[in-house]
């Protein structure tokens, strides 16, 4: 990253969301639409994209901004009813369900995933338990399955036949076969298919009413229409492991609900409320980044060079050795915790600081570039929890300016 990049980068964070605040539910309504817009406009002119949708929480109270077209060809409108795809987001929906289950006694995370899936019995996954699966550390799998793998047979084949490169714990590697096998084995103990476990049990107990990973033929009015890099229209694959890894079709509405319910601001079934709060607890560190189970953590005074570091594409794809953290970091408030996703034609980002009780999701029918993303909600929560604002010569239009860096 050039100098001059890093030292706007440095004066951007002197106005961290650990500072001293005046909060956001004490501004008016128009100031906080204003700081939006202020952010999301420039970022859909500078990607092209076709239409986001943007929820905010701040101590319960949620607001929402719509922006652009839910499809290009019909014209639709974004609405707080539209459907989004999340893409991994869709992963932290997988851990909060292999929480739920090990709350309700069904299997413990500390289980080797042998012990549930006898098939696997005499492969590595004798020595790789759950929670490595849920914490991206069983070994080097690759981001997805091989494409010669089209079936659930050959699926738990390739399993027993897979030999990581390391020892389980010991790397993080990002993948879709970990929190995919994950699913797998979650679902079988509660003994339905995965996409009922998640339409039928979590997503009503979490209120959570208009979210899908198989979007019914009535519900089809609602999905956006996605659109990849050369602007055609496209929508996930659904192939395999695709609903335990990054299945979820939600609105912001319902996503910004979530962020609530893991920041305990929404009354929720006891049970419930301890595995949200369980997914919270860090295992694994990497520089900066705490590995929860499937959410990433920062403490609270990041500042956004560190968060870009953390979500950068170098972290996604390569190999990265991680500290076990023993004994397990207690679920923590003062922090900031987030997550990325992405499927061909949609991007999706949630980031959220318990302690301030503030969060921010954005939902958009274009994929667009991680940092952007991460850039606009560090921007929008830093402006919304923080004084002193950011220097004069970064504000507004010339803070939108700093974003081509990234």
């Amino acid at each position: 990253m050039p100098p001059k990049t890093m030292r706007l980068l440095t004066l951007l964070s002197s106005c961290l969301l650990a500072a001293a605040s005046h909060a956001a539910d004490n501004m008016d309504p128009s100031e906080i639409q204003d700081t939006v817009d202020s952010v999301i406009k420039p970022l859909l002119k500078k990607s092209a994209i076709p239409g986001m949708a943007v929820a905010l929480t701040v101590n319960g109270k949620n607001y929402f901004y719509n922006y652009g077209v839910a499809s290009k060809e019909t014209g639709q409108t974004v609405s707080n009813a539209t459907l989004f795809e999340i893409g991994s987001v869709s992963k932290t929906f997988t851990a909060t369900l292999a929480a739920y289950a090990q709350v309700h006694g069904l299997f413990s995370l500390s289980d080797s995933v042998s012990q549930h899936l006898p098939y696997l019995r005499g492969s590595s996954f004798d020595n790789i338990s759950l929670l490595h699966l849920g914490t991206h550390t069983a070994g080097n799998f690759p981001l997805q399955i091989p494409d010669e793998v089209s079936n659930t047979e050959q699926l738990m084949e390739y399993y027993k036949n897979w030999k990581p490169a390391h020892a389980a714990g010991t790397n993080r590697t990002y993948s879709n076969p970990g929190i995919g096998l994950l699913g797998i084995v979650t679902a079988k103990s509660m003994g339905m298919s995965f996409a009922d476990a998640m339409e039928k049990r979590l997503f009503p107990e979490l209120g959570m009413t208009h979210s899908y990973v198989n979007v019914p033929a009535a519900q089809m009015q609602h999905y956006a229409q996605g659109y990849n890099k050369e602007d055609a229209p496209v929508r996930v694959n659904p192939g395999l492991l695709a609903l335990e890894s990054y299945g979820v079709k939600t609105s912001a509405a319902d996503l910004i609900r979530y962020i609530d319910a893991n920041m305990g601001l929404v009354k929720l079934d006891g049970k419930l409320q301890r595995a949200i709060t369980d997914t919270h607890t860090g295992y694994f560190k990497s520089a900066d980044m705490t590995q929860d189970l499937m959410w990433e953590q920062y403490p609270g005074t990041v500042d956004l060079s560190r968060l870009l570091a953390g979500n950068s594409y170098k972290i996604i794809y390569d190999t990265t050795s991680v500290s076990k953290l023993t004994p397990p970091l207690p679920p923590q408030t003062d922090v900031l915790i987030n997550k990325t996703g992405s499927t061909a034609g949609f991007a999706a980002y949630a980031l959220y600081h318990p302690a301030k009780k503030i969060g921010i999701v954005m939902l958009a029918n274009r994929n667009y570039p991680i940092d952007q993303r991460v850039t606009a909600a560090y921007q929008i929560l830093t402006r919304l929890g923080s004084v002193p604002r950011p220097p004069k010569a970064l504000k507004e239009g010339n803070l939108a300016s700093v974003n081509t860096q990234f």
